[in-house]
């Protein structure tokens, strides 16, 4: 409809008028970016999907995209047919596994409460064992920096770089995080088992020696042991009977009672994976089930049967606080009874007041982004008061949502939060002149409960 002052023509006419003010709407808050290699890389039509970040939501549209794992060529039998019975072991030597753990990584994701998430694929496998490159990781890495929807970047593969080449690749991740402000990075501590946890620990402060930007990343140890199973070819797997000449487990020669017995040892044959992932999976699902303000930490892990390292409590501490370089490192742990479960909810910045936490970054990330994309109707509106209540009724409406969910710490609104607007309070003339329209927002996150201390006082008894 025309404007009041341009009506020429009588008759009646019709004007809807907006009934409500303009709001916020919040991101998306663990949609996971996964680098690495994969089996094939194409879509439905035959495109290539090299270096290209594809969004899915499920493990058969990985598979559709991507393929699977690698088949394991090195894998030996000894089946021993005795007069008590048939057994058997597998054998796989570290040194001839597929490096290639991109695939088990998504299984685990899924696992563990994960859903919609991109991948990129850096490249095919190359022959078993395969290579990995820091130079593929890094391009993938780089190729997702294009697109806004991802809000954490894992590279479940980086562990099979060395420990500086990893790191640098993670340099790249939380670079990527800090310049864009709307991600933040799941990495692993790497694990070797000639050390003891804080020997890692140490090697892990001294390999990754960045000191800046450390609240966009986060970091777990140890590696887990998994319920996966291997996905193998039976033409190169080797039997032997009884010590005998070995025969390729699809051999027809091959008795069926021997045949089963392989199996079963197979079936035995542990897949161990970093942590990176299943991580990513128990943040979508704590996301989804509290909000991204709840800590991902006390949560058991799923398809998960064990850890690479017992952890202790002088360990775990010694992991969660370092005052010489601040990096805190999150601890999984077993506990009798319990099961698997994440001990740790800090971010590699862990000394730091403001965002030592991994909830209270991750909020002020999703909020930031939030209110970002919101706040874009209003650019190039009027730089007045009339616009500046609507921007300030618009966030105050979303951050008392957020603090009715638990999100702010505060019994009152006004102690949770608030937005400051306007001449005199945020901007100066020379910022209207200038088209600064500036909005200051302070929030008071609510900070996870991380040490629990019961106070126990004996008193006489009263009459």
């Amino acid at each position: 409809m025309p404007s009041l002052t341009d009506l020429r023509t009588p008759g009646v006419y019709v004007q809807e008028l907006p009934s409500f003010p303009p709001s916020v709407a919040q991101v998306a808050t663990a949609i996971p970016a996964f680098i690495g290699y994969t089996e094939t890389a194409a879509d439905s039509v035959g495109n290539s999907l090299h270096l290209v970040p594809t969004r899915i939501t499920s493990p058969l549209e990985y598979q559709g995209y991507f393929g699977g794992a690698q088949n394991e060529e090195k894998i030996t039998v000894a089946v021993t047919d005795a007069a008590a019975g048939i057994s058997a072991v597998a054998t796989l030597a570290a040194a001839d596994k597929s490096k290639y753990a991109l695939y088990y990584a998504m299984q685990l994701f899924f696992a563990n409460g994960g859903g919609p998430c991109y991948v990129v694929s850096v490249g095919t496998y190359a022959a078993v064992p395969g290579a990995i490159a820091k130079a593929d990781l890094g391009a993938g890495v780089t190729a997702v920096a294009a697109y806004d929807e991802p809000t954490l970047l894992v590279v479940p593969e980086g562990p099979g770089l060395s420990g500086t080449d990893y790191y640098d690749v993670m340099n790249t991740a939380i670079d990527q995080c800090a310049n864009l402000q709307d991600r933040f990075t799941i990495m692993d501590a790497i694990y070797d088992a000639s050390k003891t946890t804080d020997e890692n620990m140490t090697q892990f402060r001294g390999d990754f020696a960045r000191t800046d930007s450390l609240n966009y990343a986060a970091a777990y140890y140890p590696y887990l042991t998994t319920s996966l199973t291997l996905r193998y070819q039976e033409s190169k797997t080797m039997v032997s009977v009884n010590g005998g000449t070995q025969a390729a487990l699809n051999d027809a020669s091959l008795k069926k009672a021997y045949y089963y017995a392989a199996l079963d040892a197979i079936a035995k044959l542990v897949i161990t994976l970093a942590p990176a992932a299943a991580m990513a999976g128990v943040y979508a699902s704590v996301d989804a089930s509290r909000g991204v303000w709840k800590a991902p930490a006390n949560v058991s892990l799923r398809a998960v049967t064990g850890t690479t390292d017992f952890i202790t409590d002088d360990e775990n501490g010694n992991m969660n606080i370092d005052a010489a370089t601040g990096k805190s490192v999150n601890a999984i742990r077993a506990f009798t009874g319990k099961g698997i479960l994440v001990w740790g909810a800090r971010t590699l910045d862990g000394n730091s007041n403001d965002f030592r936490y991994v909830p209270v970054r991750r909020l002020f990330i999703t909020t930031e982004e939030s209110i970002r994309k919101a706040s874009s109707q209003f650019v190039f509106e009027p730089n007045d008061a009339n616009t500046w209540v609507r921007v300030r009724a618009m966030i105050e409406n979303y951050l008392t949502n957020l603090w009715r969910d638990g999100a702010l710490a505060g019994s009152k609104p006004e102690q949770a939060f608030y937005v400051k607007v306007g001449l005199g309070a945020t901007m100066t003339t020379d910022d209207v002149l200038n088209g600064r329209m500036i909005v200051e927002i302070g929030m008071a996150p609510a900070r996870p409960a991380e040490f629990i201390v019961l106070r126990f006082v004996q008193t006489v008894q009263q009459s």
